[in-house]
């Protein structure tokens, strides 16, 4: 059952081939244990997967985003998702959600779609949490964030969470950016025309910050638009720095470092006279 993550309802085995016969001698050699009469588990089966079977559900929330390394902090109770059917389920040590989230899930799944994962994290965390690890999620490039924006959510604190991770409009992301540089006493002008250009930002009078989206260069177009616009600063003495939806979003630390070391080298000052 290594293929199974050692866990499997009995009609998958019986699927695959197994007869009754050879699933009970394995049970009564101790190789399979037997939860609800028709989930089978090895030694090797996690407790998550485990309290899943004994509910007929699926590991999902903050305990599935902890395995896909989305979530660090500890959670005392396992999250499952389980049926709108399943009215006697226990709730001791394991929290319960019972919504459904936008993916169709096969019916003997005990691991939650990454996508029902997210749902369930944005309907049970705080949205600052949630955003965390939908963020994670990106940055592990388990989804995209075009998915995520296609997906019918059918729920204002997931769509709340979208909002924040994915609705980086170019004027969103330019506050983010600001935002950073303020955090270390760098302060930023938008919106600057130069020669009739705006330019994203503008630190000093001669650093010029350009800030690309999160589908920016879709086109070979809009690429060579970019780099002529930047051979055009340079010509008239602008020194140009460019930066991504990744970087400015993920990695703050390095937007900062390459600001202030650009500073310290005086290349937001103007020619001297």
């Amino acid at each position: 059952m290594r293929q199974h993550d050692g866990i499997a309802h009995s009609r998958d085995l019986r699927a695959e081939g197994f007869t009754p016969h050879e699933v009970r001698q394995a049970v009564r050699r101790g190789q399979l244990q037997r939860v609800r009469r028709s989930w089978l588990l090895t030694p090797e089966c996690t407790p998550e997967r485990r309290a899943a079977a004994e509910v007929s559900g699926r590991v999902t929330c903050v305990t599935a985003a902890r395995r896909l390394q989305l979530w660090s902090e500890d959670a005392p109770q396992t999250h499952l998702a389980v049926p709108s059917t399943s009215s006697r389920v226990s709730g001791h040590g394991r929290v319960l959600h019972w919504a459904s989230g936008p993916v169709p899930v096969a019916r003997f799944a005990v691991d939650d779609p990454l996508l029902n994962v997210l749902y369930h994290v944005a309907r049970c965390l705080l949205p600052a949490q949630a955003a965390d690890v939908w963020e994670a999620a990106l940055r592990r490039n388990l989804v995209t964030l075009p998915q995520l924006r296609r997906t019918a959510w059918r729920s204002s604190a997931a769509n709340g969470v979208l909002e924040r991770v994915g609705g980086f409009s170019d004027s969103v992301l330019e506050t983010r950016f600001v935002a950073i540089m303020r955090s270390c006493g760098v302060e930023v002008r938008q919106q600057v025309l130069i020669d009739e250009h705006p330019v994203d930002g503008l630190i000093g009078e001669r650093l010029v910050v350009q800030l690309d989206g999160f589908e920016f260069h879709s086109r070979p177009a809009d690429r060579r638009k970019d780099l002529r616009q930047d051979a055009r600063l340079a010509l008239l003495g602008y020194t140009v720095l460019r930066f991504d939806y990744q970087q400015v979003m993920f990695d703050h630390r390095y937007v900062q470092h390459t600001i202030l070391n650009a500073v310290a080298q005086g290349l937001h000052l103007g020619p001297r006279r």
